[in-house]
This record gives structure tokens, sequence and C-alpha cells, in this order.
């Protein structure tokens, strides 16, 4: 590939690390070589704007905010306070008009306005979740672990790990206020984490942190209001599973939108799943080992054939080359240390 990539890698500091590992992406060999560590504190979660300017990151602060500089280094610009406890997920909607933040600790999902060019301004609106969840573990309240716009961008999913639910708000856009139009009700103990949509719009993913399944909807709009249609329910472990211990806890797509992949803690294993083109569903090709543990989140090289794996208890970082023919994953040369590592995004160098 002509472009340039680099890999961003958010760490909690509470240890050795002090912030975002940034590495040089080698597309062809699969590998990743550290330049440079940025520093930011607890940054769980990271995204890019719309425009690739710049970089949000998760801080103990709120919103740590960098430019993109040619060559994918960051500078920061400044740090933005959300309202709240300290977020775990980022994501902004198609037009670049606002940033999302999910809170895990309070419950909290937050809409941040972005100037046209990319950075942050003030806190538009702040919605606390409300309910009761089953699993003593979790305090019985509230924790949301995802937030996503829906592809046509009408509406945002508020993934809620602690009550099993994701609630489904309309943007707004002359009031910058999410409204509350529906409630997708998980089996109760679920611990539905992450969501994530279909290239082409028309499915989504559902992962669940407690039964580590994914479920597959349909997705459409009627009446000016979200559907989500469950089609199939299929699990993300290995065939030696130990449920009680294991913890589903990473999920992406393909670049081309051929494949899911999931990770899976305890089991400490990635599945990949062939997406059929026409109705969405999932065939599991396999679930294997990662040489490593507790897999927390999982990243696609741009060229689809090699796959890296962040690894939150050994912090390490291990990639793998993927053998759709073979269905097997092949490891990259030894993992790479970095100190509890919590999320990856690889990305082009620049604008």
């Amino acid at each position: 590939m002509a472009e340039n990539y680099v890999a961003y890698v958010g760490t909690y500091t509470h240890g050795s690390s002090i912030g975002i590992h940034l590495y040089d992406v080698n597309i062809e060999e699969g590998t990743l070589q550290e330049r440079k560590v940025i520093p930011v504190n607890n940054s769980s979660h990271v995204c890019r704007s719309l425009n690739g300017k710049y970089l949000y990151s998760i801080a103990d602060e709120g919103v740590a905010v960098f430019a993109v500089e040619p060559d994918g280094d960051l500078t920061l610009i400044n740090k933005v306070d959300i309202d709240g406890m300290r977020g775990c997920y980022l994501s902004v909607d198609q037009t670049g008009r606002y940033l999302f933040v999910a809170g895990y600790h309070d419950g909290k999902v937050t809409v941040v306005h972005t100037h046209q060019d990319g950075r942050l301004g003030s806190v538009m609106d702040g919605v606390f979740h409300k309910g009761l969840g089953s699993v003593a573990e979790r305090n019985f309240r509230p924790h949301v672990n995802c937030v996503v716009p829906t592809p046509d961008n009408k509406f945002l999913c508020a993934v809620d790990n602690g009550i099993d639910q994701v609630k489904t708000y309309k943007i707004n856009h002359v009031h910058h206020r999410l409204e509350l139009v529906d409630i997708l009700r998980c089996e109760r103990e679920s611990g539905p984490r992450l969501l994530q949509f279909s290239k082409d719009g028309k499915h989504a993913y559902l992962l669940f942190e407690l039964t580590n399944e994914v479920e597959v909807y349909n997705y459409r709009v009627e009446n000016n209001n979200p559907v989500f249609e469950k089609i199939q329910t299929i699990s993300t472990t290995s065939d030696n599973v130990d449920r009680v211990h294991d913890a589903a806890s990473g999920m992406c797509l393909s670049n081309n939108g051929k494949y899911l992949f999931t990770s899976t803690a305890g089991d400490n294993t990635v599945a990949m799943y062939a997406i059929d083109e026409k109705t969405g569903k999932l065939e599991k090709k396999f679930a294997l080992p990662i040489s490593g543990e507790y897999p927390k989140n999982i990243a696609i090289f741009p060229d689809d054939k090699h796959i890296a794996v962040v690894n939150h208890e050994s912090s390490t970082i291990t990639t793998f080359t993927i053998d759709y023919e073979k269905n097997v994953l092949v490891l990259k040369g030894k993992p790479m240390k970095v100190d509890t590592p919590n999320c990856i995004l690889i990305t082009k160098e620049g604008v």
C-alpha cells in the first residue's frame, strides 16, 4: 500500500505506562514498531475526528484532544471536561458535528459539540441511564459501555452493560439533544458490551460480555423509528468454555466487510466469522488462542491480512497473519511489551 499507517494504543497509567503508545505499522509484514509515547492519563479509548485532523482520547480530566501531525505524531491541544466521571468509549457522528462519550462509571451518555475544523467545543447534552441490573458485582446500576451512531446518522445507540439494555436515542440536530425513542431489552445478566454495524448498514452485531455471544440483528427505519430484528445468536468462545471466568471483550469488522472478529478473555481467544452477504448472518470459522491474557481490544490491518490484539492482563500486543483458507492465525514475532493496554486504533498517518 502506498499510504503509511500508524497505530495508537491507549493504556491505563496507574502502572509504568504514561499514555498513548504510537506505533509505525508494517502492512506487508503485519508488525508494529513503537515510535514514541504521548502522555495522557488513563487513555482507555481513542477515536479520530471525521476530517482526520484530531485524535480524541478518554482521560481522567474528560477528553484529551490532539492534533494529528502529517507523520501521525500527536500534539496536545486541550482537555475538555465532560461534566461527569471518566468515560470509557468515544465515537463521532457522520457529519462531524458531535463527539459521543460513554460513561461506564456514572451510566451517562455525553454529547460534545465539535467545531467545523474538528476541535471540541462545549458539552451539549448529558443523559443519565436509570434502572437496576441483576449482577451484584456490577452494583445493580447502569454502566454505559459503548455509544455508536446508526449508519443513517438518525439515531445513537447506547449499550448499557449494567442494566442489560441498548437504549436508542434520536439526535435532535436543532436543539443538540438526545431523545429516547426505543429500548432493546437483552437477556438478564447477559452484559451487552459492544455494538457494530455491517458495512452496508443493514445489520448490527451486539457482543455480550457475560454470555460470550454475538447477536445479529437486521436494522432498518420504519415510520422514522429504528427497528432491530434479531436473527441469530452465536458463541464467541472455543469448545473448551468456562463461562464463569470468560468475558467477551473486543469486536471489529474486516475492512472489506466480509468478516467479523471477536476476542474473549479467560478463553483468551480471537474468533473469526464469515458474514453472509445477503442475510448478515455469521458462520464461525475458528476461535484460537492469542498468546496473551485478557485480549481487551483487536484491530485489523488495512490489508485485512493481519490482526493486532492488545492483551490487558499480560501487558502485551500480539500480531497475527490471518489464513482465510486454512482458518488459522499465525503469530508474527514475539509479543511486544506495553503496560496494561486497553484499546488500539490503526489509521492513516496524516490527514
